[in-house]
This record gives structure tokens, C-alpha cells and sequence, in this order.
């Protein structure tokens, strides 16, 4: 089948349905707005102690490397949609921003970070399968500011920088569109827990990239191994003052198996986890749980705010059964998923609206197509973790394949 399939967005998402698809002998081009292919899911640390927990980090590692050495599948990184038009098949006008490190000559060395004299003008991604591993930073590289300096580009052994690259507008033609740009963190800096206002007070995001890029599990404020640990659930989710009325769904697991690390990483940690109610997840959560439950405190209030007393310490304020102010030495918050922004964007462009503070509701379960050849997989569609964005993309292809197979048929009758 002579086709091409347009993929909006590159995390697990986004990564599943352009491997599916690429297997199935399609043509796939792959749109990504960020630097680097993974969305939040790349971010992700593994969670296994001595036994797996079925986490799904390393799936997206392993996602995410099949895809970039597929050949059927065309990366576009650093890209974003202009225009949607449709006659008999869909035409993109896609504007990507310069591509100044070369995939197929990095060969992720290093040698540019290391000589580079401004602080985070290169940005390095968070997987080793990353194509290309490195990004620089329009914002703070000195030449792109119209300060002298080719640095990176004169040591670079395989001459695969180049700060004179130009952006590019590109026209992508595809018979079927899989949207899967996925969701935006809940900012919890209005929240009265002190974030970015306490060190010590950070998201699960935070904790997971921690753990990730160093492997340790650490306070912000002084690096030590805090003892005494809080996770607050609900963080922008299931909270009628901020219309956001949906459940997570992935928060409850990620706590759950970050507080098992934890403990296993450090057994004296005494571990605190406030919540609304426990959202299950996977075959195995019943077990999981029942041995976690005596390793930690399951106290079901939402604290009503955080302030920072000696030491960086923190003292919680919450109700149970009676006012109690109880100090922790760190904080994790667990931020809900809102709808990105973009979406709104890219569903008026395919002539679609969503109300304000919603997932699409054109989605009504994962793959849904609207008959015109447009399909959603993720959590564009509604909050979801690793494993039911894989079967969301995988309904998705599989509505893509009836699709395209109809107007192959169609196209034979001849109407």
C-alpha cells in the first residue's frame, strides 16, 4: 500500500503509532515541536528495586530507538504545523526552526559541550537514543545573539554543527493524520505549597528526572538524602475551583512505585502519601500496594498549605480527625495533566473546537476517526499513562489501516 501517514507529535504516543505503522509497511512522517523525540514519557526513571514494577520507562527507550532507525519513518523535530488542507489527500505547510546539529553526523561525543563557553547553550536530551542527543539554544548561545563565537562548530571532529543553518518551511502531503500531542504538566506555583518558592518542594516530574540523570535521591537545598518524605496527590486534578474535574490516571502509580523506590533505595525513609482516593493501575497493583501499604502512611486529606521552617524543613498543614502541623524534610508534588495549549491550535485547523479546560470530546475513546481521515492516540484524547497510550495508538493504526483501505477500494470503483 502506497502511503503516507502524517504523525503529530513524538511521545509514547506518537512514537507507538509511527512504529505501527512503519511495520505495517506505511510511510510515516513524524512532527515534533521540541528538540528532542520522548515527550514527558522519555523523562521518566525506571522504578524497579529488585523486581520490576512495570513502570513502562524502559518501553519508551526502546520505542524511541526502533523509531529513529526506521526507515520508513521522516523526522521533522523543532517543527510546527502552519496550515491543514484538505482535497483528496491532506496538505501541511510545516515551519521547522534551524536544525544547527546534523543526526547522522553527531555522533553525541561531546566534545562541543565541553568547550562550549556559555552555560546551557547546548542542550543535552534525556535519552541516549535521542537523534540527534544534542540541541542548541537559541536563547543562550553567544553567536545566535550576535556575539562572535563558533566554538562547538570549529571542535566538532565530524563537522556536524553548523550556526548558519537556516529555518525551513516545508509542504507534507499524507493520507490520513494521527494527532498525538499529548498533555501539559499542572504548574502548581499558585498552589499554597511554596513551589519555587521552597527548594525542597518539587513535582513528580522533577523527581523523576532526578532520578533519571543522576540516579540518586536528593534535597535540593543541600543534597543530603532526605529522611522523611510527603507526596501530595491531586495537584491540579480533581479540583472544582480550578474547573479541572478529571482524574490523572497516571499519578496514583507513578507516587506508589517512586515511594517503593524510594524505600528500597533508602529502607530507613519514612514515607507520607496524602490523597483523594487511590487510583488503581495494571494486573499487578493489588499486590504492590498491599506491601507498600506497610512500608508507608496512606493519610487520605488533601493538606491545606506547606511553609518552610528550620533547616529547610517543611511543615504541612492538614486535617484528620484534628488540625495537625507535621514537618517532612522534602515535598513531591503530583501534578495532574491539563490539556496542552496546542491542541485547541491544531484541532481549529482541522476545522474542530474544544471547550475551554477540556480534553477533546471529538475523541470519545481512543482512535476515534471523524470519517475524514483524522485520528487521535493519547492523551490528546484523555489523561492516560504508558501503557494505555500504546493501546490508544495502536486502535488509532488500526482505524488508520481500515481507512486508507476503503479509499484504496473507493478509488478502484472508481468514484
Amino acid at each position: 500500500m502506497n502511503k503516507q501517514v502524517v504523525v503529530i507529535g513524538g511521545g509514547i504516543a506518537g512514537l507507538s503509532a509511527s512504529l505501527d505503522l512503519a511495520n505495517l509497511d506505511i510511510r510515516v512522517v513524524l512532527i515534533e515541536q521540541s528538540d528532542f523525540l520522548g515527550g514527558y514519557g522519555i523523562q521518566y526513571a525506571c522504578k524497579a528495586t529488585d523486581q520490576c514494577v512495570k513502570c513502562g520507562a524502559c518501553q519508551i527507550e526502546t520505542k524511541l530507538n526502533d523509531v529513529v532507525e526506521h526507515p520508513n519513518i521522516s523526522i521533522l523535530l523543532g517543527s510546527r504545523i502552519q496550515n491543514i488542507e484538505k482535497q483528496r489527500r491532506f496538505s501541511l505547510s510545516v515551519e521547522q526552526k534551524s536544525q544547527y546539529i546534523d543526526a547522522d553526523k553527531c555522533t553525541c561525543c561531546g566534545i562541543c559541550v565541553d568547550q562550549c563557553p556559555e552555560q546551557e547553550a547546548l542542550i543535552k536530551g534525556f535519552s541516549k537514543n535521542n537523534r540527534p542527543f544534542l540541541a542548541v539554544c537559541e536563547a543562550r548561545c553567544r553567536n545566535l545573539k550576535g556575539i562572535p563565537c563558533t566554538t562547538c562548530q570549529d571542535g566538532c571532529p565530524e563537522k556536524a554543527i553548523n550556526l548558519c543553518a537556516e529555518r525551513n518551511t516545508l509542504q507534507i502531503d499524507g493520507d490520513a493524520i494521527i494527532a498525538a500531542t499529548g498533555f501539559k504538566a499542572f504548574d502548581p506555583e499558585n498552589k499554597p505549597y511554596g513551589y519555587k518558592k521552597f527548594k525542597n518542594v518539587i513535582t513528580n516530574l522533577e523527581l523523576e528526572r532526578m532520578l533519571k540523570q543522576t540516579g540518586a535521591f536528593r534535597r535540593p537545598s543541600d543534597a543530603e538524602i532526605p529522611k522523611k518524605i510527603a507526596f501530595i496527590q491531586c495537584v491540579g486534578s480533581r479540583d472544582a475551583r480550578l474547573g479541572h474535574l478529571w482524574c490523572s490516571r497516571v499519578c496514583c502509580g507513578s507516587a506508589i512505585r517512586m515511594a517503593n523506590k524510594i524505600h528500597f533505595m533508602h529502607p530507613d525513609s519514612e514515607i507520607t502519601i496524602f490523597y483523594i482516593d487511590i487510583q488503581s493501575f495494571g494486573k499487578d497493583f493489588a499486590e504492590l500496594f498491599s506491601t507498600l501499604k506497610e512500608k508507608l502512611r496512606l493519610i487520605r486529606t488533601i493538606p491545606a498549605d506547606i511553609i518552610e521552617v528550620e533547616n529547610n524543613r517543611l511543615q504541612i498543614s492538614y486535617f484528620s480527625s484534628e488540625s495537625i502541623d507535621e514537618d517532612y524534610d522534602m515535598v513531591v508534588l503530583s501534578v495532574g495533566l491539563i490539556p496542552l495549549g496546542e491542541n485547541k491550535s491544531l484541532l481549529r485547523q482541522l476545522e474542530l473546537e474544544i471547550p475551554e479546560n477540556r480534553f477533546s470530546q471529538y475523541f470519545q475513546k481512543a482512535g476515534v476517526s471523524f470519517g475524514n481521515g483524522i485520528f487521535g492516540a493519547g492523551s490528546i484524547v484523555a489523561p492516560m499513562g504508558i501503557a494505555d497510550s500504546m493501546a490508544s495508538s495502536s486502535e488509532a493504526v488500526w482505524k488508520v489501516m481500515n481507512y486508507l483501505e476503503n479509499k484504496n477500494q473507493k478509488s478502484r470503483n472508481g468514484e
